[in-house]
């Protein structure tokens, strides 16, 4: 057997190999959230009752939400219990997705890549609790006490979880801006000082991201874009003191620099004619010596 056939046997055995581990990295996760919603589909009405509790704390003693679609009673619990089985799983998912691609990663890579994974997690989460204790009660308060009085309140359960849902998403998303700010500095596409000169285009972009990742009202946007310019900040506090020893050799070169443009440039005058004369012969007078020796 050639060695170009060797080679290509071993390169088709290496891409089974990491397709097999892939495939059983993601029976795992499928696992995961399966025993997650088995284990909760039996409180899923309790559950809906709980993330509906914003919503109808503010509700009129004789308002109550109602299905439109015959099949909402059943198919909008078992989304809810579906979607947050996924939301707890998301640990193990991405530990699963974390142990895949570890292998391939330097040391200095895993050294970041470790805390980031983590730290995602938990500010994906306290994204999600940040929406439903702060941003759900002030949102439904203002709702519910701006309508005409002759308008009975009443909501769709399968529209109202949607709502919640793209609520949880855009903050849980929003929450990871410490995250990306920490990795665009890490992979050198940026310095904290240029993200620090930047803060004003990144106020308006988290209005911006506010207004595209929640529902079209102003409270929603306002209260996403000011967490969102906060935890910026906390990023760009924390990419400078784990990057601390880059940005002061970015500073000592920049330092540099300015010193050689500042520096006075010697005038260099051309040679006159009698010179490079000179200077020709003196050249020939050393080269005949060095042949006499």
């Amino acid at each position: 057997m050639s060695e170009d056939e060797n080679l290509e046997q071993s390169k088709a055995g290496s891409l089974m190999s990491h397709l097999v581990e892939l495939r059983d990295r993601v029976v795992r996760m499928v696992l995961a959230v399966l025993v997650l919603f088995l284990g909760m589909f039996y409180w899923a009405n309790d559950i809906y009752v709980f993330l509906a509790e914003p919503l109808t704390r503010h509700l009129p003693d004789d308002a109550n939400m109602i299905a439109i679609d015959v099949a909402s009673p059943f198919l909008t619990p078992f989304k809810l219990v579906l979607m947050l089985a996924v939301f707890l799983a998301m640990p193990v998912i991405l530990y699963q997705c974390w142990s895949f691609v570890a292998p391939g990663l330097y040391a200095n890579e895993k050294r970041i890549a470790g805390p980031l994974l983590v730290s995602s997690i938990l500010l994906f989460y306290a994204g999600v609790a940040f929406a439903y204790y702060v941003v759900f009660p002030l949102v439904f308060g203002f709702f519910t006490s701006v309508g005409p009085e002759i308008v009975n309140i009443s909501t769709d359960i399968g529209r109202y979880l949607d709502f919640v849902l793209a609520l949880f998403f855009g903050f849980g998303l929003a929450f990871e801006v410490p995250i990306a700010t920490i990795i665009l500095v890490a992979i050198g596409i940026t310095t904290p000082q240029k993200l620090s000169e930047k803060r004003p285009f990144v106020i308006v972009g988290a209005f911006i991201l506010g207004m595209l990742l929640t529902p079209p009202d102003v409270i929603s946007q306002v209260l996403l874009a000011l967490p969102v310019w906060l935890l910026f900040e906390a990023g760009l506090i924390a990419s400078r003191i784990i990057f601390k020893d880059r940005e002061l050799e970015a500073d000592e070169a920049e330092d540099l620099d300015d010193e050689m443009a500042a520096a006075p440039v010697p005038d260099h005058q051309p040679l006159t004619d009698a010179e490079m004369e000179a200077e020709l012969d003196q050249a020939e007078a050393d080269e005949s010596r060095l042949d006499k020796q």
